[in-house]
């Protein structure tokens, strides 16, 4: 409840953050969908297709709608939209106090961390990343919230975000310094 005479304070509004993620984030991610659930899905929908038409032709007509609605439409529906969702959803911003990410897909997130609780910087490229030439800064912070993590840069741009967050971390006084 407000005092008489007091003015309600605006609501304040998070503007996403300017920096979208490499493009080629979206081939990484159907590339991973491929490797841990889409792929698997529709693997397993061929084999019992396959098995079906060869011992059990008379099962084909309920099995083949069955695999169709519970594999290969959620598998193709998750190849195909979720690297376009995280992509539209990723990005990144390094302001002069802080370091502010979004991601996410179903469950979305907006991470701001001060500079100033910046304790390490890390870099990493897993053997799928390598191949897209992409990799994941990890900032870690005096909080208990958590890392916050780029993923989708690239090389470059991860090197010089890396570098860009160390430098600004040292020219902020707080706990880091």
């Amino acid at each position: 409840m407000s005092e008489p005479g007091a003015e309600p304070h605006a609501a304040l509004v998070l503007r996403p953050p300017r920096h979208r993620v490499d493009p080629r984030a979206r081939r990484w991610w159907a590339a991973q969908a491929l490797l841990t659930l889409s792929g698997p899905m529709l693997l397993t929908a061929l084999v019992m297709a396959v098995l079906s038409v060869l011992f059990f032709p008379g099962a084909l007509p309920w099995l083949g709608p069955l695999l169709l609605v519970v594999l290969v439409v959620p598998g193709l529906g998750y190849l195909v939209v979720m690297p376009r969702w995280r992509y539209a959803v990723h990005a990144w911003e390094l302001g002069e106090r802080a370091v502010y990410a979004a991601g996410g897909w179903f469950w979305q997130k907006r991470r701001i961390a001060p500079l100033s609780r910046v304790q390490t910087v890390d870099t990493v490229r897993g053997p799928l990343q390598r191949r897209y030439g992409l990799a994941t800064v990890t900032v870690t912070t005096a909080s208990t919230a958590g890392d916050i993590k780029i993923a989708g840069l690239s090389d470059a741009d991860a090197e010089e975000l890396s570098r860009r967050i160390g430098e600004a971390a040292q020219q902020v006084p707080g706990d880091a310094v």
